[in-house]
């Protein structure tokens, strides 16, 4: 599971790029009760998602050009530089160099062969996010993309990740991804990596990373998520072993899913 104890590999950070910041954060205040707080005038706009103080995501204006809004996870690094080299080694692109966040840490913006893009944190003053696996924070991160067994291979290569794969209906194999130094056991995955299906392909399904957040009624949240103007993506459901989730993009695009763990699970 995700944990502010942040090893290498893991998720540490997780930020919105959004065409209207205020916009995005008056939906989400609605949807999970986030407040907003800017990172100043010299932060371009860019400001942090906190819920009784705590910092649980970030937000800021789309900043690469033609972008799409969406929200992008951040993987713990101890040398920013370094995974830049071992993700074009791997395949994969360089999207923004690393650089330093003023004395926060460094960041590298990136994108996996498959055409997912993600970013690593090095961290400085600021370790990663305050708070997860709590009711309205992060709770996991999840991977559609068109090749996974590309994908796969290139988070191995440029984290060290392993891989639990479980049989879904239809045949569909899904990946739990665990970054090594989590630990031993089903309690360190982090996320899931999931092949897009043809039908998905054939409507122009892309690669990308979802965020799923935790709550305590899922369907209370996705008629909120509803009436503030979300698109509809996957209605709430149960899924055995897992849980009830539903999933959406919000007003400006975002895909997010909102998730209430199953209770009956060990």
């Amino acid at each position: 599971m995700l944990t502010t104890n942040f090893v290498p590999g893991a998720p540490n950070w997780l930020d919105l790029g959004a065409p209207d910041v205020d916009a995005a954060a008056a939906f989400y205040s609605a949807v999970l009760g986030w407040t907003f707080q800017s990172a100043g005038p010299e932060a371009g706009g860019y400001g942090f998602f906190q819920l009784d103080g705590r910092t649980v995501a970030a937000v800021g204006p789309c900043q690469e050009e033609g972008a799409s809004p969406a929200w992008t996870p951040y993987f713990h690094t101890a040398d920013a530089d370094a995974t830049c080299k071992a993700v074009e080694q791997a395949g994969g692109r360089v999207r923004v160099p690393a650089m330093d966040v003023f004395t926060a840490g460094r960041l590298a913006q990136l994108t996996d062969p498959t055409g997912a893009d993600f970013a690593v944190w090095q961290p400085g003053d600021v370790q990663g996010l305050d708070a997860v696996m709590e009711p309205n924070t992060l709770c996991w991160t999840e991977l559609y993309t068109t090749d996974a067994a590309a994908a796969k291979e290139f988070y191995r290569a440029v984290f060290g990740w392993t891989y639990r794969d479980m049989s879904m209906d239809g045949g569909v194999i899904y990946s739990v991804a665990s970054a090594p130094g989590a630990g031993s056991g089903d309690d360190t995955a982090h996320g899931g990596i999931l092949q897009l299906q043809q039908m998905h392909l054939d409507a122009g399904s892309t690669s990308e990373w979802h965020p799923y957040f935790g709550v305590t009624d899922v369907d209370a949240r996705y008629d909120t998520a509803t009436e503030h103007g979300a698109t509809p993506l996957i209605a709430p459901m149960d899924v055995s072993g897992v849980g009830r989730l539903a999933m959406l993009t919000d007003p400006a695009g975002a895909p997010f899913a909102l998730i209430k763990g199953d209770p009956t699970m060990p």
